[in-house]
């Protein structure tokens, strides 16, 4: 298999994605959003954009099943090679008008994830790396940060949005982490926010309740960039365990500081 051949495919259909749903931006309508939940929503750009994503990826790779956010194609084996896919990361932005949201799309053995590539839609900035090959911003080699201790890291997460049973120690670590770094940000794509840990902007990221498609590319894109992936108990089962801590050489110390409250 030509990973580099498949990523290369891939930019093109992350691209194409984007370019719709900037598209539909332009014209969209809040009556026209849908609600899985008070603070879970979708739209019909989310549903037609994983729809063409899926009409291309099935071109580039046959034989490889989908596990898609929006449902609009049967999943198959998860443990099987799948094409995990989250056609528009950060929709509460979208609907909202907020420029930060993106497509995420990643091709996965199981739980390992072969090729990433995330299309940051606002930025045009495309990520992208394949398992041995490095990981790039627009074509150019990118690096984790440098910093190696959390009180000169700006981390970034996420607000669950269901199962909030364990919400008090979610917000016991993001007690702490408040007076032990130059501070955290909520901006609403997981995606994007793995992919400015890859790249450097932030030095690490956590978030629980999140699902394959939220982190599969970014997971990628920071291993390949030097850093570190893991579920809050430090192993390797996060893509499908819905947890993970991921990040520079700060890695270490954040994992202990979650790890205080969390197990």
């Amino acid at each position: 298999m030509n990973l580099e051949k498949i990523c290369q495919e891939v930019i093109l259909v992350a691209q194409e994605a984007g370019q719709f749903i900037a598209a539909e931006a332009k014209k969209f309508s809040t009556a026209s959003v849908e609600y899985k939940a008070v603070n879970n929503v979708v739209s019909y750009v989310d549903k037609e954009t994983e729809k063409l994503i899926v009409s291309r990826l099935e071109q580039i790779l046959p034989e490889a099943g989908f596990i898609t956010e929006e449902g609009t194609v049967e999943t198959k084996d998860q443990n099987g090679l799948n094409w995990i896919i989250d056609p528009l990361d950060g929709t509460a932005n979208f609907i909202h008008s907020l420029p930060n949201y993106s497509v995420s799309l990643a091709l996965a053995q199981g739980k390992d994830v072969l090729v990433g590539v995330i299309y940051n839609v606002c930025t045009q900035e495309t990520f992208s790396a394949t398992k041995g090959g490095g990981a790039f911003r627009n074509g150019e080699k990118i690096s984790v940060s440098a910093n190696k201790h959390l009180g000169e890291s700006l981390l970034a997460t996420g607000f669950p949005y269901y199962k909030f049973d364990n919400q008090y120690k979610y917000l016991k670590i993001l007690e702490s982490l408040m007076q032990k770094t130059h501070g955290l940000r909520r901006m609403g794509s997981a995606a994007i926010d793995l992919a400015y840990v890859a790249c450097g902007y932030f030095d690490g990221f956590y978030e629980y309740n999140l699902n394959s498609w939220d982190m599969a590319a970014g997971i990628l894109l920071i291993t390949e960039a030097g850093g570190v992936a893991t579920d809050f108990s430090g192993t390797d089962e996060h893509l499908f365990r819905g947890d993970v801590v991921a990040g520079s050489a700060v890695h270490t110390e954040l994992l202990a500081e979650i790890q205080k409250f969390w197990i």
